[in-house]
Order: structure tokens, then C-alpha cells, then sequence
């Protein structure tokens, strides 16, 4: 397992007792990633046991309250728990101005840092890089700046082939790791043994694309292809396609289209509208499209 995804809120607008807006937390190669920050996140993250001293970068899609109202009350938070571990905050420009004025008002001063990358371009851009992940940009089109996120594994090191190796009494475990970074082993004859008859191939690398907020856009197809998973919004059914057209939202139907242009493994639907009861109607008009279609809902999580 290399990739968890673990959904915290799903719904839009307006959070209820039994409902909550969005945000999830991404698990990957070590790396536990706050995506959107709702009212009542960090109640979320508390029922499902997530320790709070792993939360290192939260992304923010959209400065709307349903996807950043709890962000204030996390980092605030933070602080009573004496934190001292950086928090990177990435999200539109104007995110610092909207955090750093509530801590001011409350004088509830951070006593750690907290670095902040606001956004402000309109195309895809590397935003989060480490040795084993990359976080991009996926621009998106709402009622104000929005992007979506592309989670990205990098490819891994080279699986060693002892079946192979033992045959080889001169290559010793110091020429291991050139092994798995991919380099051939050079006998003292410099005769050369290939790699590939050495090592297997790494694991595919995985990929996760969140698609928030944003009206049909098919351009995003590209950026995203073959992602293992795609999280895109389905606020509305096909029967108030006009509404999502005037909320520049999407409906199942569409999330189905993106999933299907853009040939990802498994889609994931979520922000659903409150005026909905049956969510199993998103799961069935999205299928018709895209077959391998799931709905988020509050704790379940994804495993591959």
C-alpha cells in the first residue's frame, strides 16, 4: 500500500450534523496531505485518529468557506498543542492576508512557522517536490481563482533480482544501490553485466488528481491522464444542469466525462448538492459513462 485516501467531508455549502463540507487527507510515500480545510475539519480529524503532528502541508483549492472556514480553528489549534514543526499552507493568492488577519484579531499568534504559497497562475504549474513526490497545480474554472491538485509518486528505485545476483560472486552488497539506481555492474575485466538482467522494474508509480469546485472543463483531461484516481465534484444531477452551468459547478454525467477523456483507473464523486437525498442517483448516472465510479462519503477510505 503506497497510496491512502481518506475523505473527511464531501458535502457543499452548508455543513449539517450529519454532513460535512470538504476536505480530505491524502496518505502517500510517507507524506500525509491535507487537501481542503472545511468548518469542522480538525473535529474530522479527531474522529478518525489522524495525529496532528503529521499534517506538514495543507493545499487550499478555493477561498470559499466551505473549503477553507476550518483552516483558522487547525492552525489555532496547532498552537495549544505547542507545535514547532513548519506548516506549509499552498492556496490563492490573498490566503496569508485571510489567515494572518484572523490571527492578529484574536492575537493568536502562531509560535511556529508557517510558510505560506499563494497562487496566482493559470496554468499548470510544480508547486511541491521532494524526493519521492510532486504536487501540480490543475487549473479549473469557477466563480473565482480555483485549482485543483495532481499528487504524483516519483518512479522508485529498481527491485533487486538475488536469484540473479548470487550467480554473480563479484558483485557484493556495496554495489547494491548502484544496482537499484539503475547503473550496470562493471566487472574488473570491464566486461558489463546489464542491469536489466540484475534488477525488475520498480512499482508503478501512482498518482492522485483532486478536481474541486469548477464547471465542465475538458482541457483538464490532458493534465490528469491516466491518474489512478480522480476526486472531480458532481454537485448536481443532469436534471439541474442549468444550475450548474449558472454556479459554474459540474454534474455526475460530467465528472464521468472527465474521468473517461482522461482514462484514469477509478473515479470518486463528491460535493454534493443538499437538495439530493439518494446519492446512489450520482453513482448511477456517472456510471453509465464511467463504470469503476465511487462516492465519497465521510470516513471511508482508498486504498491502492
Amino acid at each position: 500500500m503506497s497510496l491512502k485516501l481518506k475523505i473527511l467531508g464531501c458535502h457543499s455549502a452548508i455543513p449539517s450534523s450529519s454532513t460535512h463540507t470538504t476536505s480530505q487527507l491524502l496518505e502517500i510515500k510517507n507524506n500525509f496531505f491535507l487537501i481542503d480545510c472545511g468548518e469542522g475539519t480538525q473535529v474530522q480529524l479527531r474522529k478518525y485518529k489522524v495525529k496532528f503532528s503529521k499534517i506538514k502541508h495543507i493545499f487550499i483549492s478555493h477561498l470559499h468557506g466551505d473549503h477553507v472556514f476550518g483552516l483558522i480553528g487547525l492552525i489555532s489549534t496547532f498552537r495549544l498543542l505547542n507545535r514547532e514543526t513548519v506548516l506549509n499552507v499552498y492556496g490563492p493568492l490573498g490566503i496569508k492576508e485571510f489567515i494572518c488577519v484572523q490571527l492578529k484579531l484574536t492575537e493568536s499568534y502562531a509560535n511556529y512557522p508557517i510558510v505560506f504559497h499563494e497562487l496566482d497562475s493559470k496554468e499548470s504549474e510544480l508547486i511541491y517536490e521532494d524526493k519521492k513526490v510532486k504536487v501540480s497545480t490543475i487549473p479549473l474554472k469557477h466563480r473565482i481563482y480555483t485549482n485543483g491538485f495532481l499528487f504524483q509518486e516519483k518512479i522508485g528505485e529498481r527491485k533487486l533480482n538475488m536469484d540473479a545476483i548470487v550467480k554473480h560472486p563479484e558483485i557484493e552488497i556495496c554495489d547494491y544501490q548502484n544496482l537499484k539506481n539503475g547503473k550496470d555492474f562493471v566487472r574488473s575485466d570491464l566486461s558489463i553485466i546489464s542491469n536489466k538482467s540484475l534488477t525488475h522494474d520498480p512499482q508503478k508509480p501512482l498518482s492522485y488528481a483532486y478536481c474541486s469546485d469548477t464547471s465542465f472543463k475538458p482541457e483538464i483531461a490532458e493534465i490528469i491522464k491516466n491518474s489512478d484516481i480522480l476526486y472531480h465534484e458532481s454537485t448536481f444531477l443532469e436534471d439541474r444542469g442549468d444550475l450548474a452551468i449558472k454556479t459554474k459547478h459540474s454534474t455526475a454525467k460530467q465528472a464521468a466525462e472527465i474521468a473517461k477523456l482522461a482514462n484514469v483507473g477509478m473515479l470518486i464523486l463528491g460535493h454534493y448538492s443538499s437538495r439530493y437525498e439518494n446519492l446512489n442517483d450520482f453513482k448511477k448516472e456517472a456510471s453509465t459513462i464511467f463504470l469503476n465510479t465511487h462516492l465519497a462519503e465521510e470516513g471511508k477510505t482508498f486504498i491502492i
